[in-house]
């Protein structure tokens, strides 16, 4: 095995009197990829700052081999003394690389290269970086959140230049997908220490499960051995005195080993105050159109939102996600076209501008606004120490300022905000931002649970297949075409990915001829949507048969007009609205059997 490029040992580092790193380890041979993970404040930018000899730890050592070429790509890229983006990038190279690298870098990333540092957005920021660290063809990649604030085609095509790299690389990252293509290693660190697993990161949270688990067992083991010391000291102590003195002692240390153990962080508690249930429509849109000066931003788009939806948007930036949500949702009025929003909406909703948030306001008071100790949440008060620690504040930052919180923890803090508000109606732009692996599933799961809609804007592919049953994506010219299931669904009924212009969802293939017959249409498909009511409607209109005849045995009775006249005339409206609901569920139902029938039948 060739010996590693960059080695760390016995890493050792404390702030503030807690020891952030207690131990940790990590050894990168030539062409490996590692991801490096665990949770939001457990020492990964740390460590990694180590490694690129950026910051001193106070025990250990670091060895990287020598011409070894590392580069570095940190969350906030410094910018400072250059005057534009081509000279901050260039300054990355060695003074044998080719300047061109660096121009075809930007060029690929969507930059002239004349930008001004000081004018960045978030993503230009981090595609300037990674285009510094890239273009020297390093031996070692140490990457830093490297999708932070990039849409999905900047993604999928760092994916791509990644693969196709020869050097070694450690990337810590949140986006479960982009870790699982790219590396074949797992350092996990956890409570000052590091666990390494030598299989992809696919197989990272089922062995993390198995190991936290035999943790759990053992203490549960050290416990119960503490407990029968204890009683032998109150009931037992009847032998010699040099043998009562050992066990003594060794309770002490078990005491001790017990006192100084440190548990697995917590998972955030993350609910939604719901409100009462909207209509069954939620939103109707009918051929809307948006344009920015002559360009044209949406397109006579129609959609028809029901309650219960979870409805993702995703596109380049620039493409105008943002834009189509604020008409969907009635924030912004459309040029033409007409929007009708369904009965007792609340909107809440989650804005991807962290920096939007006062950096001298306190924790407390940006959940409390400022009045009193106490946060409405389910329309209850709760006091804002409880409600933080359900989003892993510790009760000491109650009185932090904003501008000492962490990227992670400005995203849990605004999630917080929002979801405190009762609302049937989530609209969230990028929640997933800076979030770490454990609070991702938390949220999924909350999300998977919410009684109301969801309208959700993310780059997070793995994330949108596990929660959307639709996609929305942009087809060129301020067209958007609705797609059925998750971004993977999208990609393969679009059959082109983001990057590339779709085939038009309405137009048929040009018919090429052969010996005088023409070529077969595309294949049809049922919707998602159809799908599942087609497998959901009998059940329903079995049980509406249920409370149909029920409600028949009442009005069946001869004395029940007699004894409650206003009750019968209920019951009678009653069955009245079930026997409509019914009728117009068969309908429904056969209409997609036959389309059913007949897709089969095509096929066939």
């Amino acid at each position: 095995m060739a010996p590693p490029l960059l080695q760390l040992k016995d890493i050792a580092l404390t702030f503030g009197g807690t020891p952030l790193l207690g131990g940790a380890e990590l050894s990168v041979s030539p062409g490996e990829r590692v991801s490096l993970v665990g949770r939001n404040g457990s020492g990964k930018s740390t460590l990694l700052r180590i490694a690129a000899g950026t910051t001193e730890p106070d025990r250990g050592t670091v060895f990287v081999q020598p011409g070894g070429l590392v580069r570095y790509l940190p969350q906030e890229p410094d910018f400072s003394g250059f005057a534009t983006v081509r000279a901050y990038v260039e300054a990355g190279l060695r003074p044998t690389d080719e300047p061109h690298t660096a121009r075809y870098l930007l060029d690929q990333l969507g930059l002239s290269g004349e930008e001004e540092p000081a004018h960045l957005s978030g993503g230009e920021a981090r595609r300037a970086s990674l285009a510094r660290v890239l273009a020297p063809s390093p031996d070692i990649l140490l990457l830093d959140e490297p999708t932070n604030h990039l849409d999905l085609t900047t993604i999928e095509w760092l994916e791509n230049e990644l693969g196709n790299s020869r050097g070694a690389m450690v990337i810590i990252s949140h986006d479960r997908r982009f870790l699982s293509n790219l590396t074949r290693s797992v350092v996990w660190l956890d409570r000052g220490f590091t666990r390494r697993l030598d299989r992809g990161f696919a197989h990272f949270e089922e062995w993390r499960d198995q190991l936290l688990a035999e943790e759990e067992r053992e203490q549960h083991k050290l416990d119960r051995k503490i407990a029968a010391e204890e009683d032998w000291m109150r009931y037992g102590v009847t032998a010699r005195r040099k043998r009562n003195m050992r066990r003594v002692g060794e309770l002490a240390a078990l005491r001790e080993q017990r006192r100084t153990h440190r548990g697995a962080a917590g998972n955030a508690t993350i609910t939604a105050a719901s409100a009462a249930p909207s209509g069954v429509l939620v939103i109707e849109a009918d051929k809307i159109s948006k344009s920015w000066g002559d360009r044209p931003v949406v397109a006579d788009f129609s959609i028809r939102v029901q309650r219960g939806d979870r409805i993702g948007v995703v596109g380049p930036n620039g493409a105008g996600k943002t834009t189509l949500i604020s008409l969907l949702t009635g924030a912004l009025a459309p040029d033409t076209g007409t929007v009708r929003l369904g009965a007792n909406l609340q909107v809440a909703t989650l804005t991807q501008h962290r920096d939007s948030l006062d950096p001298n306001t306190t924790v407390a008071d940006a959940l409390t606004g400022g009045a009193g100790d106490t946060v409405m949440v389910h329309g209850h008060p709760k006091h804002v120490v409880g409600y933080m620690r359900d989003f892993l504040f510790a009760p000491e930052q109650a009185r932090t300022p904003l501008s000492k919180l962490s990227g992670g923890e400005r995203g849990r803090l605004m999630l917080a905000q929002v979801l405190a508000k009762p609302s049937n109606l989530l609209v969230l732009d990028e929640p997933t931002n800076d979030l770490d692996m454990e609070t991702l599933d938390v949220l999924e799961d909350m999300l998977a649970d919410y009684p109301g809609t969801v309208l959700l804007i993310s780059h997070d592919r793995d994330f949108l297949d596990r929660l959307v049953s639709g996609v929305i994506a942009p087809d060129g010219g301020g067209r958007w075409i609705e797609y059925a299931g998750g971004y993977s669904d999208m990609l393969a009924q679009r059959g082109a990915d983001l990057t590339r212009e779709a085939r038009p969802a309405a137009a048929p293939k040009p018919q090429k001829q052969t010996s005088g017959t023409p070529e077969p249409a595309p294949r049809r498909r049922m919707s998602f949507k159809d799908k599942h009511a087609l497998e959901t409607l009998p059940a329903a209109i079995a049980k509406w048969q249920q409370e149909a005849a029920a409600l028949q045995v009442r009005l069946d009775d001869p004395d029940f007009y007699v004894k409650d006249r206003i009750g019968f005339e209920k019951t009678t409206g009653a069955l009245g609205e079930i026997q409509e609901k019914i009728a117009s569920a068969e309908e429904q139902w056969l209409a997609l059997e036959i389309q059913r029938e007949e897709i089969e039948g095509s096929a066939g």
